[in-house]
């Protein structure tokens, strides 16, 4: 597997490679149109002004010999020659000695010889440094009645000087720097990576608290941050769905098991009165598991992404009013008072969907009210809908408020209020997809109030 700290360091050594080769390419494109004309200029101009003071010197051999001894070891190689077999070297020797054609021209004419600027090498501005006779500038002069060709350049030894070493030293050496570097921050970085990839693996096994030690503040701390965050909700939902499958269970059991065991008592019962109260029982725990199936079936429904709303303009008031008629026996069973509110009001939504919003929130109030409590239901119209639904019953406590909306929640005390911890889940996703809002105030030992808001029917 090609690991992200290798593709890393390839790249770099990718960059380098091609940043150098680049370099270069552009470093010899400024020397062959600009440094390579300039020197050959100014080794003609040193010429000049070497054969111009050979021509005021007092002519010997050797005053001369000297005066172009002491010039090349200022740095340069020197070649004189007249053509005919006088020939004299100064300084370094030649590596390569050959005379060029176009070089006699110095002596059959009188032209100056540009070979510096002439000279070509497949090794571009590496041939400046090359040592040949043809890579010089010759100029002509006379000597003891005779025309000699001076040529001439610079020492390849000055042009390797220290400081050339040392720059090449620098070079070198800030290069191997940038890969150790490049090498050390991939590192760094492909680090909290491998973390976070052994901590998915974790979680696919369902480790939801397998510690991520990562403290950055850049991208990959993000990145760790959020997925710390994914860690505490699939911990939490992973709880909750524990939770759920053992409360759904033991709520599919009990009733089951009334059934059962009731059925038996029914076949054996010896008077009508009691086939009646085993029947009523089964027929309660029947209905029980009915309404739990339903719950089931809903939330799996609305789960889908996209779930195909039937919406339609109706009288929300008859609605409301039709589950108060529905639940009224229950109140008044459980001493509970109702007051309500409840104008006309068109809304433009889901009917079906939306009482099962209304019957959950009424079973609600009246399953975890206090005997001779009140429930009180306000439906206000401006702009959007809002129905408030409140009751004097047990709350819930602080803590526990913002979870109530999840699914599969249920608050600890109303367990045995027989709550599958479905409803209020139904409740948010029903509101959501008409793209309303549900709140919820509660005051543990006082009393809860629901507030649900729908938008207007032209949004």
């Amino acid at each position: 597997m090609k690991t992200l700290y290798k593709q890393f360091i390839a790249a770099t050594l990718l960059i380098l490679v091609v940043s150098t080769v680049l370099g270069f390419f552009l470093a010899n494109v400024f020397y062959m149109n600009y440094t390579k004309k300039k020197t050959d200029q100014q080794q003609e101009d040193r010429a000049k002004e070497i054969v111009k003071v050979l021509d005021a010197m007092h002519h010997s051999g050797e005053t001369f010999d000297r005066y172009l001894d002491s010039v090349s070891k200022l740095g340069y190689q020197i070649y004189v020659t007249n053509g005919q077999g006088d020939e004299r070297f100064y300084g370094l020797p030649f590596k390569n000695e050959e005379f060029p054609e176009e070089a006699e021209r110095v002596l059959t004419e009188g032209d100056v010889y540009h070979g510096i600027s002439n000279f070509s090498t497949l090794n571009f501005m590496f041939g400046h440094f090359s040592n040949e006779l043809q890579n010089t500038v010759g100029v002509p002069f006379e000597y003891d009645g005779d025309t000699y060709g001076l040529f001439i350049r610079s020492d390849t030894k000055l042009l390797a000087s220290d400081f050339h070493t040392v720059l090449a030293g620098f070079i070198a050496v800030i290069a191997i720097l940038n890969i150790v570097g490049m090498m050390m921050l991939a590192k760094q970085l492909t680090r909290p990576i491998s973390k976070l990839t052994e901590a998915t693996r974790q979680v696919s096994q369902e480790n939801f608290s397998y510690p991520i030690d990562i403290h950055r503040k850049d991208e990959i701390g993000e990145l760790s941050e959020s997925f710390h965050r994914m860690q505490d909700q699939l911990l939490h939902n992973d709880r909750a769905r524990k939770s759920f499958i053992s409360s759904v269970s033991h709520d599919f059991q009990s009733p089951l098991m009334n059934i059962q065991g009731y059925a038996d008592l029914l076949k054996t019962a010896e008077g009508e009165e009691e086939r009646i109260e085993y029947a009523e029982v089964i027929e309660r725990e029947t209905k029980r598991l009915s309404n739990l199936t339903k719950q089931l079936l809903l939330l799996t429904s609305l789960d889908q992404e996209a779930y195909p709303l039937k919406v339609t303009d109706y009288r929300l008031d008859e609605q409301l009013k039709a589950v108060i008629r529905k639940y009224r026996w229950r109140m008044d069973e459980e001493g509970i008072e109702l007051s309500y509110k409840i104008p006309v009001a068109t809304v433009r939504a889901d009917e079906e969907l939306l009482e099962n919003v209304w019957e959950n929130l009424l079973t609600n109030a009246i399953k975890y009210n206090r005997e001779d409590g009140t429930i009180g239901i306000t439906l206000e119209q401006d702009g959007g809908t809002r129905v408030i639904i409140s009751d004097t019953g047990i709350g819930i406590p602080e803590d526990e408020v913002s979870q109530v909306f999840d699914k599969f929640y249920r608050v600890d005390d109303s367990r045995t209020k027989e709550g599958t911890g479905l409803g209020l889940s139904i409740v948010r996703q029903i509101i959501s997809l008409h793209g309303g809002e549900v709140a919820i105030e509660s005051e543990l030992g006082k009393g809860t109030r629901f507030i649900i808001t729908l938008p207007s029917k032209e949004n």
